[in-house]
């Protein structure tokens, strides 16, 4: 049985990332829903750091410049942490990677995308209390991503807004 992919329709572009559904249940099956409930559709990125990451998935985020974008969570609250022995998948540039607030079972509706090996993000790794399970990795459209990432600046807040428009996996 292969993974499901997930379509992100943006205002610089498409890309497609692998779902790690098999591997990854708990939090894939998170993402999933919301992606096909419409969750995501009209969000904008809210936090774009070059050389490190973009962040997506809060529902203040419609509003590219609301003060609250990056501190809202899904309608039905957080989910468990998922750290598998048997799913032991480092934050690698366009792998996708649940946020949350540092405390245990924060994750929710928002993830990033790394745009490039962010080790230290890995819940195995311990040289820092940061933990960050990868769900997802880029298959198609890393480039977008990269446009996305050349939107940011070292506050993290966008230049320029950058929209999803959908995301639907299948």
């Amino acid at each position: 049985m292969a993974n499901p992919t997930a379509t992100f329709e943006t205002s610089l572009g498409s890309f497609k990332a692998e779902i790690f559904l098999e591997q990854m249940p708990i939090t894939a099956k998170n993402f999933i829903d919301l992606a096909n409930a419409g969750f995501y559709d009209g969000l904008h990125f809210h936090r774009i750091i070059p050389n490190f990451m973009v962040q997506f998935g809060c529902p203040h985020s419609k509003d590219p410049n609301s003060a609250r974008a990056g501190t809202g969570g899904p309608p039905h609250g957080t989910i468990r942490d998922e750290f598998l022995e048997s799913a032991k998948f480092s934050n690698e540039p366009g792998t996708l990677s649940m946020a949350n607030t540092g405390q245990p079972n924060s994750g929710g509706s928002q993830f990033f995308i790394n745009t490039v090996h962010n080790r230290y993000l890995d819940w195995f790794d311990k040289s820092t209390p940061s933990s960050h399970p990868v769900f997802g990795k880029i298959s198609d459209g890393f480039d977008v991503v990269k446009k996305v990432e050349g939107q940011g600046t070292g506050s993290g807040r966008p230049k320029a807004p950058v929209k999803v428009l959908s995301v639907r996996v299948a």
